[in-house]
């Protein structure tokens, strides 16, 4: 028997660790959360974020700043991070941001499909999504000698390394992992410059700590920037307390013991409850997220629940900060952002897997 939400989303994300429970569920954990906890995979994916940050801050540079043209962040951060999560994943560059690769583009566009579609069963175009992660797979795998001869750093490449060649079982846990990678992270990165737009002051107290902590000028290129941010300038950044409550757009479900008691909570809710956070829950005060001593102090995973708790409790989380960090610490230091004239003050938003708004239109001006 099976709760009818994981029927509805087997066709796309098939035996994933997001859609199985029990033994199936144990062995992907595992393996999974020895593979995101190597140090090999932090420095690649934080190699990937700085090279994939340059790259948007320049097409920011060409289409918003230079044009004077308001932009859609929203669309270029969904596109940023599934270059991103692609690459850390799969080992591919899908350059989806500058549209070089159209394999790459047409795999972006099955994927957004997939997701604005799934809960509405409308047409079927979850094979084209499998189709270019078996193929991928298939490569990897029939690599296999080369991949003996260099220290593979994706996630694809070290699962090929384990022995993991069952070509399903790997397209499922990789289609799982990327879906996890875009979908969050750009909702996520779209909140927070979202209410940046909404609190200038906040914004500008960002990038002088982003300024201070990297040592750089206003002549400082993107490059020397990135060059600038490691472990020890990530680390002075206390920007969870501004990117930590933002991200609120996951819905997460447990089997209890071995009821067929099926507990839902919303992410969404629970960060707007009084009886939690008090009565200025719906404030935006990142100020909340420090202890006495002026440093992050995060709160329990079971009442903050973006990233579930306990066993479940999300194996991307540190990935996801770095990754975040890197964008913002870029962006903010080289850009000022506004919601543009058109834009309202209230987002709208989309129906999908995750909670996303319905594009968000800023506007740009080089940092001072």
């Amino acid at each position: 028997m099976r709760w009818s939400n994981d029927i509805t989303l087997i066709d796309l994300l098939g035996e994933g660790i997001f859609n199985v429970d029990g033994e199936k569920w144990h062995r992907q954990r595992k393996l999974t959360s020895y593979e995101f906890s190597t140090k090999t995979l932090r420095d690649f994916s934080n190699k990937v974020a700085k090279t994939n940050a340059i790259t948007l801050a320049r097409i920011l540079a060409d289409q918003a700043v230079a044009s004077n043209r308001s932009i859609d962040i929203q669309d270029l951060f969904e596109k940023a991070a599934l270059d991103s999560a692609f690459k850390v994943i799969v080992g591919v560059e899908l350059d989806v941001m500058c549209g070089t690769f159209e394999e790459g583009i047409r795999f972006s566009n099955s994927l957004d499909a997939a997701r604005s579609l799934i809960a509405r069963r409308l047409v079927n175009v979850f094979w084209k999504i499998k189709r270019k992660i078996e193929e991928q797979v298939q490569n990897s795998s029939h690599d296999n000698h080369d991949i003996q001869m260099k220290k593979s750093e994706d996630v694809l490449s070290r699962f090929l390394e384990a022995k993991q060649t069952d070509t399903m079982y790997l397209r499922d846990m990789i289609v799982n992992l990327v879906m996890a990678g875009k979908d969050t992270t750009s909702a996520a990165l779209s909140f927070f410059f979202y209410m940046m737009c909404k609190h200038p002051d906040i914004q500008e107290k960002i990038a002088k700590e982003v300024i201070k902590a990297t040592e750089v000028n206003q002549n400082s290129s993107f490059d020397e920037l990135a060059a600038n941010i490691n472990e020890n300038t990530l680390d002075k950044m206390q920007m969870e307390k501004y990117v930590f409550r933002m991200i609120r757009c996951r819905m997460a479900s447990e089997w209890i013991k071995e009821t067929w008691l099926y507990m839902i909570y919303l992410p969404y809710a629970m960060g707007r409850m009084e009886f939690l956070w008090g009565n200025d829950a719906e404030e935006f005060q990142p100020e909340r997220w420090l202890g006495e001593s002026g440093r992050f102090h995060p709160e329990s995973p079971f009442k903050f629940t973006a990233f579930q708790a306990g066993p479940r409790i999300c194996l991307g989380k540190e990935f996801a900060y770095r990754q975040m960090k890197i964008f913002c610490m870029i962006l903010l230091a080289s850009y000022v952002f506004k919601l543009s004239d058109d834009q309202n003050e209230e987002v709208k938003y989309d129906s999908s897997l995750t909670l996303t708004f319905d594009g968000v239109s800023i506007s740009l001006l080089l940092q001072e």
